[in-house]
């Protein structure tokens, strides 16, 4: 039986017609962005400034009158400035207005009013801008001994009314649940003062909810039946 012709693995050379075909689709390719964002922004320039060009053109001196693209653009910005005014406008000062009007309604409603200025407060002392406010919550012996309970940690600062008590007082806000607005104010010993992990997000939750809602970390510890110190 005859062997097979050995074949040939040496790749047949490319024509110089495919190579340039190549290298044209590429730099097109490499173009096309750039390209059709220079006519999306040149269309957009010649619509808006343009319609404004008979307002402002016989007004500028003959030598500037030869760069008619400059002073669209210039006016293309100047109708997006005044419509970004207009927003701000609109969503801070309109928007605050019809709000309050809506809120006077919402609070005249029985019932429904005093479930809004309820949720308003908690928003309003635990919302982003207040958040800072505390520091890490903590777990403290309260109102009695073998008594715990969730606070936030206020500060570390030792005041006039810290330095009295004694050295390396704390000061802890301790909510009230469901309505975490009021609380007590407490000056505790450093030691006598259990930090915990979880974020102010879950604490706020978990006071909120009256421990209904339960951070993961305390889940999972109560599922392996740890205990807090």
């Amino acid at each position: 039986m005859p062997e097979a012709p050995p074949t040939s693995l040496t790749p047949a050379p490319v024509s110089r017609l495919a190579v340039f075909r190549n290298a044209f689709l590429s730099g097109a390719l490499l173009l096309a962005p750039l390209v059709v964002t220079i006519w999306a922004i040149s269309a957009i320039v010649d619509a808006v400034g343009g319609t404004f060009r008979p307002i402002y053109h016989d007004h500028l001196p003959e030598s500037l009158q030869r760069i008619p693209f400059f002073w669209d653009l210039v006016a293309t910005g100047a109708v997006v400035l005044l419509i970004t005014a207009l927003g701000y406008l609109s969503n801070y000062v309109f928007g605050k207005y019809f709000l309050s009007i809506g809120e006077r309604a919402i609070q005249r409603i029985p019932g429904i009013g005093a479930v809004y200025h309820s949720v308003k407060q908690i928003v309003a002392t635990f919302g982003t801008q207040n958040r800072h406010l505390f520091n890490k919550v903590v777990l403290i012996e309260y109102p009695r001994r073998g008594c715990w309970t969730l606070g936030f940690l206020t500060n570390r600062g030792q005041g006039e009314a810290q330095q009295r008590i004694g050295p390396d007082t704390w000061t802890v806000f301790v909510p009230t649940t469901p309505n975490p607005t009021s609380g007590f104010l407490l000056m505790l010993p450093r030691a006598e003062v259990t930090e915990l992990e979880m974020s102010v997000g879950d604490g706020m939750k978990m006071i909120i909810s009256g421990g209904a809602v339960m951070p993961p970390h305390a889940a999972k510890e109560q599922a392996s039946g740890q205990l807090p110190p």
